[in-house]
């Protein structure tokens, strides 16, 4: 496993992190979860990313009742704040001081730590003022509850004002977590200059774009069963605008390079995310054990030149590149 600095701090992560959305609490048993999350650490993975939200507060707990008795100064604990959680009343969403003084104390507690690594805004709140959340963001970290900031899904305006009020603040806001792989490139136009200006590093999530870049759906085929394309607890609404013959039968030209260099289509597309050297990590997600190790084994892969060139000529003109889409909701959700 290799690892990088986060953003302008002297923080290093693995450069794949174990990611639990869509899987701990919901998709999969807590044993399978516990069993995946020990294959992640066999790997080499020190990294592990979760959320509030994730499976309405469960997520959170399975994740650290999985590392209970791991060494807590060998890990790089991130989780998030935003999304509605818990009976979701009025102030059980956003980025108000209540609702993160609130909700990283209940975090604290599920993973069974005292502090979390990274902290994150999962969106950006329209409807509380920046300098309020950050203000708060500022009193976690000093009251040690988290080491670093970041963000999530912001956009280049966002993060440049989020920087500026950390810095007067006196924290440090380090790293964005955006969804980016070769089917999805909205922030190489803006918000990777702009995070490369300010110190900040891109840990990205769905690298894989939800499973299409592994080629297991085909262009004209069933959906294979049980597949996250058939999952009805969020993995079919989160993959299906990917579900096109022509974005599908694009994927397939990536196999025989894949082929060529000796990995994986999955191992493929997550080296291409980290071949970009703003992306600090890549996240990775399983619903078997099995499938953590072989993604692991994307560290330390390097695509040259001509492989990113014919990368491009399969899927390039298939991506999604309008920044306007690294988008939060206007108004909070229910």
């Amino acid at each position: 496993m290799e690892f990088r600095y986060l953003g302008n701090s002297g923080l290093k992560i693995s450069e794949i992190i174990y990611g639990n959305w869509l899987t701990h609490g919901s998709q999969v048993e807590n044993d399978v979860a516990t069993k995946s999350v020990q294959a992640a650490l066999d790997a080499g993975i020190t990294t592990f990313d979760t959320a509030d939200a994730y499976a309405n507060l469960a997520a959170e707990k399975v994740l650290g009742d999985a590392l209970k008795g791991e060494r807590r100064a060998s890990l790089e604990i991130f989780t998030k704040v935003y999304w509605p959680t818990g009976p979701k009343g009025p102030n059980d969403v956003g980025l108000s001081r209540k609702h993160i003084m609130e909700s990283i104390n209940g975090s604290l507690e599920r993973l069974g730590t005292d502090y979390v690594d990274l902290y994150q805004a999962h969106r950006f709140d329209y409807e509380t003022p920046i300098e309020e959340t950050m203000q708060a963001f500022a009193d976690v970290v000093r009251a040690g509850k988290a080491l670093y900031i970041g963000v999530s899904e912001w956009n280049a305006d966002q993060i440049r004002a989020g920087r500026t009020l950390a810095r007067e603040l006196g924290f440090q806001l380090i790293s964005n977590q955006p969804q980016y792989s070769m089917l999805w490139r909205v922030i190489e136009a803006e918000v990777i200059p702009t995070s490369e200006e300010v110190g900040i590093s891109q840990i990205v999530w769905s690298p894989v774009a939800q499973g299409v870049l592994t080629g297991k759906y085909k262009p004209g085929a069933a959906l294979p069963e049980g597949s996250r394309a058939t999952d009805d607890k969020g993995g079919a609404g989160a993959i299906k605008h990917f579900l096109t013959d022509e974005v599908l039968t694009g994927v397939q030209k990536l196999q025989p390079i894949a082929d060529e260099l000796g990995i994986t289509m999955a191992q493929l597309a997550i080296a291409w995310v980290l071949a970009n050297p703003n992306v600090a990590g890549a996240i990775v997600g399983a619903s078997r054990p099995e499938q953590v190790g072989s993604n692991a084994q994307a560290s330390g892969v390097k695509l040259d030149a001509s492989v990113l060139a014919r990368i491009d000529e399969a899927v390039g003109s298939l991506a999604e590149m309008d920044p306007a889409k690294t988008i939060s909701p206007d108004k909070r959700p229910a």
